[in-house]
């Protein structure tokens, strides 16, 4: 406050704080803090498994929930019905999963073959919790332990495999393997989760020896496709040829078929010839000779027809035409 003299004073506040006073603001504060802890929300896709004093006590679905307070009830959130993903060898950015990237990518990538090649390996693991109160309590870092049983489920079948199996044509067998071992291993911790998929997302050989690799496996590549085009045109001629075969066989058989009949044929006419030779020759070798006569004579374009006493031929041509 400013005198007349020009100086200043100042009042002390007037804080008039009775013990009343001090007992409801903490009472205040401690009961803000109870209504707060009172109550959780679960999202649709989680559940929530509560604790009392560090006892389970129930799994509770997706809503509003109310639990004692200070503490006394805990409720942690488990996403049941969400797929988790674990990266091996590699690490997507922005993933929500904290144990979804390893913390050493390149070790878990390094691994050894049956026969003692190296190979980098990277694959993804997805799995979902199954019964959140064995996930949260019959191991004390779950996640983690799945990413260790993986890597060992991992390396066991790529132990068991040559480097031109694991590069080239065993992957699809990699992964089943693995998977099944992953299973079995999860089943017998009783880790509460189950593994849905394991995928090999890359299999590369060591780089100094990367380049040669892909020259095998682009040679290797090139022959399937001769392979591929010489079955095409095999199938496409040896069919062709052989209906062709076929078709000239049929063709000789019914040549055949017929030459015979025609044969036969011939044999018995003559027979029945021979027959009628015998009981009658002349009349039968008149008839023969008619017989070709009339089958001969309508194929000359002229006919000059004389008889035994003719003496003269020439008189009768016309040499002019």
């Amino acid at each position: 406050m400013k005198k007349s003299d020009g100086t200043f004073t100042f009042e002390k506040p007037n804080w008039n704080i009775t013990p009343k006073v001090l007992l409801l603001v903490p009472l205040g504060i401690l009961a803000v803090v109870g209504v707060l802890s009172s109550y959780y929300t679960v999202s649709p896709e989680s559940v929530a498994v509560v604790q009392r004093f560090g006892r389970y006590v129930s799994t509770q679905e997706p809503g509003l929930h109310f639990k004692l307070p200070f503490g006394m009830d805990t409720a942690t959130i488990v996403p049941v019905k969400r797929q988790l993903k674990l990266e091996f060898g590699f690490g997507t950015p922005g993933a929500s999963n904290p144990d979804q990237i390893g913390t050493e990518p390149d070790a878990e990538r390094d691994m050894v073959t049956g026969d003692l090649n190296t190979a980098q390996v990277e694959w993804i693991v997805q799995y979902t919790i199954t019964s959140p109160s064995d996930f949260l309590f019959n191991l004390r870092d779950p996640a983690p332990t799945i990413r260790d049983l993986s890597e060992s489920a991992m390396r066991e079948v790529i132990g068991d495999r040559t480097v031109d199996e694991v590069l080239t044509i065993g992957r699809s067998g990699i992964e089943v393997e693995a998977l099944a071992k992953l299973r079995e291993m999860i089943e017998l911790m009783q880790l509460g989760v189950s593994a849905d998929q394991l995928q090999l997302m890359a299999v590369h050989p060591p780089r100094p020896v990367q380049r040669s690799f892909e020259e095998v496996n682009q040679a290797q590549q090139d022959r399937e496709t001769l392979v591929n085009q010489a079955n095409g045109e095999y199938n496409r001629v040896i069919p062709k040829a052989r209906g062709e075969a076929d078709q000239r066989i049929s063709a000789a058989e019914g040549y055949a078929l017929r030459r015979v009949n025609e044969a036969k044929g011939d044999v018995a006419r003559f027979e029945e010839l021979l027959a009628e030779y015998r009981k009658a020759p002349e009349i039968t070798k008149q008839r023969l000779y008619l017989e070709s006569m009339a089958e001969v004579l309508p194929k000359l374009k002229s006919k000059i027809i004389l008889d035994e006493d003719a003496k003269q031929l020439l008189p009768l041509l016309n040499l002019g035409q």
